[in-house]
């Protein structure tokens, strides 16, 4: 099974089926409003505006999984980021991204590209680490998403390439991007 064997809700209600992103390489990310994370809207949106048009698609699963950091309703999360990060790129529907009520293509996603640990060489990996292992020790188990901005990014083919995690900055998948592209 690929990527584009799944159907979503956009954060307008409508259905789609992934499978309109064949040929496009894909950067599919939960996100929650208000996250430390959240800034990191500023550079995926970087990254769309500079990939676009070579065939770069950021697909954003706002999630209230993370410490309840996404309660308003679609609308507001859409206001939100268009009003202060300027996102134009695809938003989906609120979304479960882990857990037995994970949505299937976050359960795909995380089996293709299993959970390799944070970074704890940087302060925001060390930080969410010890964070996690204290409060929430049962989140570091298993592939399942750690935390908000966890990104897959998947090429043209519907292959998961690789697995961000939260504390990655998004602006350091422009090498793995350009690859892709």
């Amino acid at each position: 099974m690929s990527v584009f064997s799944y159907e979503l809700e956009t954060i307008k209600g409508e259905q789609v089926k992934m499978n309109q992103y064949k040929g496009k390489v894909l950067i599919v990310v939960n996100t929650a409003s208000k996250c430390g994370f959240t800034p990191q809207y500023t550079d995926l949106q970087k990254l769309y505006e500079q990939y676009k048009d070579q065939g770069l698609e950021i697909l954003g699963f706002p999630s209230n999984q993370f410490g309840e950091q996404e309660p308003g309703a679609n609308s507001d999360v859409q206001s939100f980021c268009q009003i202060n990060y300027g996102v134009t790129f695809p938003l989906f529907a609120k979304t479960d991204v882990r857990d037995e009520t994970a949505h299937p293509l976050f359960a795909h996603l995380t089996e293709q590209a299993p959970f390799a640990g944070f970074n704890t060489d940087e302060p925001s990996g060390k930080m969410l680490n010890s964070f996690l292992s204290e409060k929430l020790p049962h989140y570091l188990e298993g592939n399942s998403i750690k935390w908000n901005f966890t990104k897959f990014l998947i090429d043209r083919e519907g292959n998961v390439v690789k697995r961000f995690e939260s504390t990655d900055e998004p602006l350091a998948m422009k090498s793995d991007i350009e690859k892709l592209l």
